[in-house]
C-alpha cells in the first residue's frame, strides 16, 4: 500500500487550505449548506451533505486558455 500525504488547516472559520503532495485547494463553506472548494489544478467541486444515505457532489474542471 503507497504512502500518502494530505494536510488540511483551518485559516478562517469556514475556510481550510488543503495540501496533498501534488497541489493545494481552498474550501469554503460546508455547516449546514454546501461545500465549494476550487483546486490549484483548476478543478471545481461543489457538494453537499444530504440526510440519509444520500449526498450530492458536482465536479467541474476548468479549461486553460493560451494567451498569445
Amino acid at each position: 500500500m503507497p504512502l500518502t500525504f494530505r494536510k488540511s488547516f483551518r485559516i478562517l472559520p469556514g475556510v481550510r487550505l488543503n495540501i496533498n503532495k501534488k497541489s493545494w485547494s481552498i474550501t469554503t463553506g460546508g455547516g449546514n449548506g454546501p461545500r465549494h472548494t476550487r483546486s490549484s489544478t483548476g478543478r471545481r467541486t461543489t457538494s453537499m451533505d444530504l440526510p440519509g444515505p444520500f449526498g450530492w457532489r458536482r465536479t467541474t474542471r476548468a479549461r486553460r486558455t493560451r494567451g498569445h
